[in-house]
């Protein structure tokens, strides 16, 4: 049996119930305003299964993944600071070997992007970069340069950018096992 005062019920002008299962183990009961309690809690007993798997589920998650610690305000100002130094220099040695110009270099904290690159050739990056090595940071400038040519995720574009960058799958792979956890920081 569900220990019933560990759901959160939030009724609302529903028609049908639902549940949800967050990734912290908390489990929210959504209902129509008129469910009767004893329907409800019929719903969640017929669940139980489900609900029990899914938080064991989130429990794994969060050994295997467990909460980072927050950038202070003053931390992330500093990696940008960083990031402004690095970032363009590693555009500069860059651009020439792809053959390319570019207009702004951006700094910012992004919660989902590590770069960009904008047709007007306006570049953005994302200070959480200095908290990759410098090859992963490579491959992101290397990325958004070679868009300078190909706007778009072609054969083109990837045979520019390993024309440049021959080991960029092996940091793109870093990036998306380790990106995640870079990004929860912010």
């Amino acid at each position: 049996m569900i220990e019933y005062q560990n759901i959160t019920l939030i009724r609302s002008r529903r028609k049908t119930l639902s549940i949800q299962i967050k990734s912290d183990g908390q489990v929210i009961v959504r209902a129509p305003l008129r469910a009767s309690r004893k329907d409800i809690l019929r719903f969640v007993d017929s669940k139980e299964d489900w609900i029990k798997k899914c938080l064991q589920e989130a429990e794994r998650q969060r050994e295997l993944h467990p909460p980072v610690e927050k950038l202070t305000t003053e931390e992330l100002r500093e990696l940008a600071k960083k990031a402004c130094v690095l970032i363009p220099e590693r555009v500069r040695y860059y651009a020439p070997l792809i053959g390319v110009d570019y207009g702004r270099i951006t700094i910012r904290n992004q919660k989902t992007r590590w770069g960009s690159c904008s047709s007007k050739g306006n570049l953005n990056f994302n200070c959480l970069l200095m908290l990759a090595p410098i090859e992963v940071i490579d491959s992101v400038v290397v990325h958004e340069l070679c868009h300078r040519k190909q706007m778009n995720h072609s054969k083109k574009f990837y045979e520019e950018v390993y024309r440049v960058y021959p080991e960029y799958d092996r940091y793109h792979k870093w990036l998306r096992d380790n990106g995640a956890s870079l990004l929860q920081r912010m």
